[in-house]
């Protein structure tokens, strides 16, 4: 008799126990499909090409995929990820891989790519010389001054011979971080937004691709030096939340972003000053 008892109490203990994981589980699996995928899915990007394209895509195959998209224009690079972060945007579309780690780092946020668009190489621009060899000694350059873009800056400088960097500088590089300058070169850091409005103020300045287009600069002519897309990891792409890749209007606008329509828009519009990367 007493081991029956005992028995008996260790398979209904066993069996509350199985419950109760259950209804964990179960609780669980509600709050992830709970989540509110109704609405216009609003996209945070940069005006150019980010939003461009964005539009193209709301004007011309969303109504068709059934997605409800709305596209809203940052000139800057910090708000579209506080933004998704908290909830305030469904997702963004104007950053690369190396620029988000960072910022996710630095930041305590969890966005996450969702697919890879273009690429828009980063080139040195001068309204002074025409070629990178002519600048002159002590010539001063305008670089973002976010790290990932001013390391990104500087390779650009070191892989056209006007500096070397020391050996091991990576993402985080500075100017610090130079290890032979012959042309005495300085460097004016300012925002990445404001890099194309100093060229009037500087010799030459490093210029993200999107702010390029923006000021009626065009990379594939304009640059006296200009960003290899060979092995870039610097492609932009859809972004999110982490934990909202399987929104159904996110997988969508995934869909769209990466058609042939996207890629011969992209191709006939920017004319290889921005890259499709699929």
């Amino acid at each position: 008799m007493r081991n029956t008892a005992k028995i008996t109490t260790a398979v209904l203990a066993a069996g509350a126990l199985t419950f109760a994981l259950s209804a964990c589980g179960s609780d669980k699996d509600n709050a992830s499909s709970s989540k509110d995928y109704s609405g216009p899915l609003v996209v945070a990007a940069s005006p150019v090409p980010h939003a461009e394209i964005l539009n193209f895509v709301k004007d011309n195959l969303a109504k068709k995929a059934g997605l409800d998209l709305e596209v809203k224009e940052f000139q800057d690079y910090i708000v579209p990820n506080t933004a998704t972060e908290d909830g305030s945007v469904g997702a963004n579309y104007f950053q690369n891989q190396p620029y988000l780690d960072d910022f996710n780092k630095k930041r305590g946020t969890h966005i996450v790519p969702v697919v890879t668009v273009h690429l828009e190489p980063l080139g040195l621009y001068s309204h002074k010389v025409k070629k990178a060899d002519e600048l002159k000694s002590g010539a001063t350059i305008a670089v973002p001054n976010d790290a990932v873009n001013e390391a990104r800056a500087l390779k650009l400088l070191a892989a056209n011979g006007l500096i070397t960097l020391k050996d091991g500088a990576a993402s985080d590089a500075t100017p610090q971080d130079i290890a032979k300058n012959p042309k005495n070169l300085k460097f004016k850091e300012v925002e990445a937004a404001q890099t194309a409005r100093s060229l009037d103020d500087v010799d030459a300045a490093v210029i993200n691709g999107n702010y390029a287009i923006a000021a009626d600069l065009k990379p594939a002519t304009d640059a006296i030096v200009l960003e290899s897309a060979k092995d870039s990891p610097y492609g932009n792409f859809l972004a999110v939340k982490e934990g909202n890749e399987k929104d159904p209007r996110v997988e969508k606008l995934a869909k769209l972003l990466t058609s042939p329509e996207v890629k011969k828009f992209i191709e006939d519009k920017y004319k290889g000053s921005v890259i499709p990367s699929f």
